[in-house]
């Protein structure tokens, strides 16, 4: 229940996304006919991706909401990892697009009119366009969700451009240089592509069930610095982003002579650590072990009846250890 609130509330917050993205994109083409600057036409046409980019975002999040069905029984979630793909495809054709213009009006110039004017419309798009994606990207960190980080980049990345644009509008207000606007309209022409390109790259990351190793060596340091002495070992760690869900399975090690209630109790444990961290949306899926008699040199529990060997060190857990099929031993995790 609480994943699918998360779902909703994403879904709503990307719906006025997807709405102040086209009032604004009209506001910026009203202010490129009136000034017939190239830097605030880059404006308008990035804002042309964030409408069609808000629409995409809101249809895959109204997808990843969607309950689990037979067809789906992990969910929808990766309807996200698509939206992103799409959204910065949309960015990087953008991008190039600005560049094109912007060499085209820097080898036939063409004269800027009612500068003032421009300035204001695109100066109030750039506030609102920054307080979307600062709801969107705190939002989407919260939920998980890479459609609403995307959001939140773009339109920051938006915002980000329209001020220097104002700041190239400025200058030649000043100086009369008109090179200046297509030298702006170049150099974020070039930023924008580059923010396309690492939208697409955590995008296909997502679908191709990429490793997060940020998330793992945080996840792994939570467990290592939490570990109960009944954890004989901790391997074959799996970590999986579904939209807003984690799925994560794994070996656990305890004592061999726990009974099943015993050994289910201890998976509740690690379960519960993981959720105090990462919240409620998160699948676990854990395969008890029973611990061997080699591994009694680096288990550290103090009453253990059939101890056979002495503890010899207590095996810190590291991504690298922690992920191998193998259970843990002196040995192998040296």
């Amino acid at each position: 229940m609480i994943g699918q609130q998360k779902e909703i509330d994403n879904l709503k917050l990307q719906r006025w996304i997807a709405v102040a993205s086209s009032v604004l994109l009209i506001a910026k083409f009203i202010a490129y006919f009136l000034t017939n600057s190239v830097a605030v036409l880059t404006d308008a046409l990035e804002s042309i991706v964030n409408v069609v980019a808000g629409f995409i975002g809101l249809y895959s999040l109204y997808v990843a909401a969607k309950p689990r069905d037979k067809d789906h029984p992990y969910g929808h979630g990766k309807a996200e990892f698509i939206s992103a793909a799409v959204e910065g495809t949309l960015v990087l054709s953008a991008g190039l697009l600005i560049i094109y213009s912007a060499i085209a009006n820097l080898l036939f110039p063409q004269p800027i009119q009612k500068i003032q004017t421009g300035i204001y419309l695109i100066a109030a798009s750039a506030v609102v366009n920054w307080m979307l994606g600062y709801i969107s990207l705190r939002q989407g960190k919260k939920n998980n969700s890479l459609a609403l980080i995307a959001s939140g980049k773009h339109l920051q990345t938006d915002t980000y451009s329209t001020i220097a644009i104002i700041i190239g509008l400025l200058i030649i207000s000043f100086t009369g240089w008109l090179w200046i606007d297509s030298l702006v309209a170049l150099i974020f022409g070039v930023y924008i592509i580059f923010t396309g390109y690492k939208i697409i790259r955590a995008s296909l990351a997502g679908i191709m069930d990429e490793a997060d190793m940020i998330l793992l060596n945080k996840m792994v340091n939570l467990i290592d610095k939490n570990r109960r002495e009944n954890w004989v070992d901790l391997h074959n760690l799996r970590v999986i982003k579904y939209g807003n869900v984690l799925h994560v399975d794994c070996h656990l090690t305890v004592p061999w002579y726990f009974n099943v209630n015993q050994a289910h109790s201890e998976v509740d444990e690690l379960a519960k650590l993981i959720r105090a961290e990462y919240g409620e949306t998160l699948e676990l899926f854990v395969h008890g072990d029973g611990c061997m008699y080699f591994q009694c040199h680096i288990c550290s529990k103090q009453d253990c009846p059939v101890r056979q060997h002495e503890l010899k060190q207590r095996v810190p857990w590291t991504v690298d250890n922690i992920l191998q099929n193998e259970k843990h031993s002196l040995k192998n995790t040296k």
